[in-house]
């Protein structure tokens, strides 16, 4: 009782007996002079004060009190209680009549402020939690902002917890630390029953009963995806309609973005795994088509040469031991881009990075080439200095005879290929100028994606992989790689790689 006691706010009824005391000594010099129905209508004041600012009940406290104040004072015979016209009766119903409706309507305004004001609050609320976790991409992130936010916005605890893959509940975000095991123990039960019903529940969680947990499940339609938590960081106090209406405006708010997380996140692994089907269906599609024409020529060669060593002069030798190892280094070229591809795919293609002479890689290149070029003339456009670049030699050299073999490979025989080098302040860029087939406007950026393969191909075999490859190798590097059209027909590959600005060129 004393605690309640002390809990009541006497202020607006303190404020109200001086407010009218106040009046009384100054309205009673004047009261023969006033009518005393504008005397009790001044006494309306302090009512419609104390509605506006405290509520009813200080309201009608003022009403009285002003009755009596001006019955007392005002109204024959004065001081007493005592009226000597009873037609002051009616009035001073009427005073009171007039005094309950003005205190109410003030009240009610009031009120409706508060409840304008309680819903721009929520509503600001709602958009700052929107926004937060709108950018949102993945559930950690997610859970972080959106706890973060409410619980700056509502002073609360906030604990949100998510099923996982084995369909149990558990702690997925929390914004503050438990603060015993029995809390957490409690809360989580709490949690689990919530889950399984699926509705909201308000519960202490402590011993004492001083903390009040807010639980509110967090689905959509039939989709259940775990529980939200709101704990007041203050003393327990009664939830009131608007909180419990925005708790379950947050909730809502709180099961749209984890539904909109997951699904994506599902929509992705879906796609990643038909993806990787599609890439393993090509892979071996491509692999049994390419390594079928080199096996063929090799087993036929070997073949040969074994049953007829007796029938083939050492000229025939020679070219059946050249078509052997051509089709090996066909082989090795394409095991070599599957290996790439897979390394560029997984994350593996590690740089180690050396200086590195241009011109020896173009000269290791042409070497390995030599063979595979047949009637086709690679010609060089090389500058007096030879530029030197930051890189590994074996990836850079990879992805030069990419480039060149596929220049080779859709050009015809008998023309020529140039291959040459330009330097700028910082980077060395490598062209690939061939007569071939050429590109369509369109597919100056598709050649680049994995197991593109152009539809004026024909039926020249390939996998796709090779520029693929070439693009991964020079982003890897920190430069580009790109194509154009060449006049009058035929494709230029450039390639632009970063110089090594300490040591810059290498005397040719």
């Amino acid at each position: 009782m004393t605690k309640s006691l002390s809990k009541f706010d006497w202020h607006p009824y303190i404020i109200s007996v001086l407010l009218i005391a106040g009046m009384t000594i100054l309205l009673k010099p004047f009261g023969i002079a006033f009518e005393t129905t504008n005397i009790a209508l001044i006494f309306l004041l302090p009512v419609l004060l104390n509605a506006a600012v405290w509520g009813l009940r200080p309201a009608f406290f003022a009403a009285l009190l002003g009755l009596l104040s001006f019955d007392f004072f005002f109204v024959p015979p004065v001081i007493s209680f005592t009226v000597a016209d009873l037609r002051y009766l009616i009035s001073f119903a009427v005073y009171l009549a007039v005094a309950v409706i003005t205190a109410s309507l003030a009240a009610r305004l009031k009120q409706q402020v508060l409840y304008s004001k309680q819903k721009e609050k929520q509503t600001a609320t709602l958009y700052a939690l929107s926004k937060q976790i709108g950018s949102a991409v993945d559930m950690p992130s997610l859970l972080d902002r959106f706890t973060r936010q409410l619980s700056e916005t509502l002073k609360m605890d906030v604990t949100i917890y998510l099923v996982e893959n084995n369909n149990e509940l558990t702690l997925a975000r929390r914004s503050s630390p438990f603060a015993h095991h029995v809390q957490e123990q409690a809360e989580l039960a709490l949690a689990k029953r919530v889950y399984k019903q699926g509705k909201p529940l308000e519960k202490g969680i402590s011993h004492t009963g001083g903390l009040i947990g807010h639980f509110i499940p967090l689905q959509i339609e039939e989709h259940r995806f775990g529980v939200m938590v709101l704990i007041s960081q203050r003393e327990r106090s009664e939830t009131l309609p608007e909180q419990a209406l925005l708790f379950e405006a947050v909730g809502g708010l709180a099961a749209s973005a984890v539904a909109r997380v997951k699904f994506e996140e599902e929509a992705k692994l879906a796609h990643l795994t038909a993806e990787s089907e599609r890439l393993r269906i090509a892979i071996l599609n491509s692999v049994s088509h390419e390594l079928r024409t080199p096996l063929a020529a090799i087993i036929g060669s070997a073949t040969g040469l074994i049953d007829g060593e007796k029938l083939f002069t050492a000229e025939q030798r020679m070219e059946l031991l050249v078509t052997i190892r051509d089709g090996a280094l066909r082989m090795n070229r394409l095991v070599l881009n599957l290996l790439g591809m897979a390394r560029l795919e997984g994350g593996m293609l590690t740089l180690r990075k050396n200086e590195c002479e241009m011109e020896e890689i173009i000269g290791s290149t042409l070497m390995q080439l030599k063979g595979y070029q047949e009637h086709r003339t690679i010609r060089l456009d090389l500058p007096d200095e030879i530029p030197i670049v930051l890189g590994d030699e074996a990836l850079l050299e990879q992805m030069l005879i990419n480039v060149l073999s596929n220049a080779i490979k859709y050009s015809p025989d008998h023309s020529e290929i140039v291959l040459s080098v330009k330097v700028d302040s910082e980077f060395a860029q490598l062209s690939v100028a061939d007569q071939g087939i050429g590109l369509k406007e369109d597919e100056l950026e598709r050649i680049f994606e994995k197991f593109y393969r152009s539809e004026q191909t024909g039926q020249l075999t390939g996998t796709g992989l090779g520029l693929a490859i070439s693009k991964g190798i020079a982003e890897l590097h920190g430069g580009t790689i790109s194509a154009k059209p060449n006049e009058p027909k035929g494709a230029i590959i450039t390639i632009s790689l970063p110089l090594d600005q300490d040591n810059q060129y290498a005397t040719n």
